[in-house]
């Protein structure tokens, strides 16, 4: 099952994959469990990913996206020549009651000048 997303979240999430490097490449082998473990593995790591693909075919490629966002519930973002740009949302960590305490601090106060009496 693919994740849908909508024109304004695709367009944010393409905006962010600009700077990136792809991260996986798939070779001539093709689709290999090695290759889904390690894009399962960056997506957890970094959300948007961008995977580089050997194929010269468009329809090869563009069925290669299909099956990394289906077996992966992740969803496609962006197909551009050789680059697939693929997003998957990280899971909601539970707050622990240590990253509760973490919260913001408060700016420090400011000093005031003291006049000098003397």
């Amino acid at each position: 099952m693919m994740l849908q997303l909508s024109a304004a979240e695709r367009r944010t999430l393409r905006a962010r994959a600009h700077a990136l490097n792809p991260v996986v490449m798939i070779g001539n082998a093709g689709l290999t469990t090695t290759v889904l473990n390690e894009i399962h593995r960056n997506l957890a790591s970094h959300e948007v990913i961008k995977i580089r693909t050997l194929s010269q075919e468009n329809e090869e490629r563009e069925r290669l996206l299909t099956e990394i966002c289906t077996a992966l519930h992740a969803a496609p973002v962006q197909h551009i020549g050789k680059i697939l740009v693929v997003y998957r949302p990280a899971p909601e960590k539970e707050k622990t009651p240590a990253a509760r305490k973490l919260a913001p601090r408060r700016a420090p106060a400011r000093r005031t000048k003291r006049s000098f009496q003397g």
